[in-house]
């Protein structure tokens, strides 16, 4: 098996959700489930960030011309049902299903031509930057998938292959235990690895967090928001790590 990672870039006015994510650089949006067939596409995400973002968010997500995932640029005539299945303060989860037309398509069905069935979809959204995570067999045709995905994204949307490696259950446990920053988002890891190089986290501090934004080319806010978030995470992932020996050694 194999990881294919890339992802795509909305310029201003070509998706509702890539518009509202692009307003709140502090909200993200990643994927619990997705699912394809030929015939349709069904989802369920999870979006985080202020309250006045998520209202923005779900208003986008129920606009009529939009259709989560359509490639299509005008409307395309599929029928797309949205519901809003967990709202709180700081979280949404939306469950989207459409069915297709002759003119839709989506980075999941160009995959379920070219790659064929049995396949993983893991996706992450923050601004205008959509990152999805593929797993599939080891001989399936990526760069064939790739050249079709680019040709159907057209001019208004940007497109990066940032990865392609082999699964090795073994090895990832090992580089898991290892290294606890893999489970981030990259855009989390490069802030995080940013901060730690330009000083950031020294004492005094060698750079603020607005001279580090301006060196990432990124808003204060959204670069404030990512290493929180991973300063989170990895904060848990080690008071995890601790309690689990604690609990080995019968603690």
């Amino acid at each position: 098996m194999r990881e294919f990672v890339f992802a795509l870039e909305y310029e201003p006015g070509t998706n509702p959700v890539a518009d509202v994510l692009a307003d709140y650089p502090e909200m993200s949006v990643r994927s619990l489930s997705c699912h394809v067939s030929a015939d349709s596409l069904w989802r369920v995400d999870l979006a985080s960030g202020p309250d006045a973002a998520l209202a923005e968010l779900e208003r986008a997500y129920e606009t009529a011309d939009y259709f989560a995932d359509c490639l299509v640029k005008d409307h395309c005539g599929a029928d797309c049902e949205v519901q809003v299945l967990d709202r709180s303060s700081d979280t949404l989860v939306v469950y989207t299903y459409w069915e297709r037309t002759e003119v839709c398509t989506s980075v999941p069905h160009v995959a379920l031509e070219y790659l064929g069935e049995g396949l993983l979809f893991e996706t992450y959204r923050e601004g205008r930057r959509y990152r999805w995570r593929i797993v599939l067999g080891s001989d399936a045709p990526i760069h064939e998938f790739f050249d079709a995905l680019g040709e159907e994204v057209g001019e208004c949307t940007g497109i990066e292959m940032l990865r392609l490696t082999e699964l090795d259950p073994e090895r990832n446990a090992v580089e898991a235990a290892v290294n606890p920053a893999d489970a981030l988002p990259e855009e989390q890891q490069a802030a995080l690895q940013a901060a730690v190089e330009y000083g950031y986290y020294e004492t005094p501090r060698q750079i603020d967090l607005s001279e580090l934004a301006d060196r990432l080319d990124v808003p204060r806010s959204t670069l404030s928001y990512r290493l929180r978030r991973a300063e989170a995470t990895l904060a848990s992932t080690f008071v995890g790590e601790m309690e689990t020996i604690e609990l080995a050694a019968g603690l």
